[in-house]
């Protein structure tokens, strides 16, 4: 795979390097059987400037610091998103307490403690490193490409994903089973809103970069 990649990369330079317009290589590669995708990343590798020989493109690179910084902003992001869930679950037990419980809201004060606690100091952190960061790809658009800030976002696409689906089996389930309570379609819906606004706030972002792109 990695030869293939250096044979396809070697084409678009030589072939660039010749004159040849990126709409002729394009057609090319793709007679040969190149994916599309391949074929206008390696063509991206390239500025579309007019100079003798091809000019490239400033690539990302990982730095320890920029790793941090998006370790930080995923890791606050699944925190504030964890306990202000949690937090709206005691709000929800409070509201429609469940018969069946004893000692109703013996830990409920304890537990929403440490959710105010951790929304409070998690949400804002994040914000600001948003905020930061999101000045930094302003300013460099390069950086749309770390490695790392896209599996990051990959992953919390997954996570979000697999809370919704998980959260529709289960209203589904319940639903067959005739066991739906008040209580438990708001716990649903909480859960539903919060993993659904995340995954589609980043996937909202991702394809905007390939729109851009």
């Amino acid at each position: 795979m990695a030869s293939g990649t250096q044979d396809l990369e070697a084409f678009v330079r030589d072939a660039l390097a010749q004159g040849s317009s990126r709409e002729a290589i394009e057609a090319a590669l793709t007679s040969a059987g190149w994916p599309a995708e391949q074929t206008r990343s390696a063509l991206n590798v390239y500025a579309d400037i007019a100079f003798p020989i091809p000019v490239p493109k400033p690539r990302p690179y990982l730095s320890a610091r920029e790793a941090f910084l998006y370790l930080v902003l995923f890791a606050t992001l699944y925190v504030a998103a964890y306990h202000l869930g949690s937090l709206l679950f005691d709000l929800i037990n409070q509201a429609f307490p469940d018969a069946a419980e004893t000692r109703f809201g013996r830990d409920y004060a304890r537990s929403m403690r440490w959710s105010i606690a951790s929304v409070i100091i998690a949400f804002p952190v994040f914000l600001f490193v948003a905020r930061y960061l999101s000045k930094e790809l302003a300013r460099n658009p390069v950086k749309r490409l770390s490695t790392v800030r896209r599996w990051l976002t990959y992953l919390t696409l997954f996570v979000a994903a697999a809370v919704l689906i998980g959260d529709m089996i289960t209203l589904v389930y319940n639903l067959l089973g005739g066991e739906l309570t008040v209580r438990f379609v708001l716990k649903v819906l909480v859960a539903a809103v919060i993993a659904g606004t995340v995954f589609g706030y980043y996937l909202w972002d991702l394809r905007r970069e390939e729109r851009e792109a």
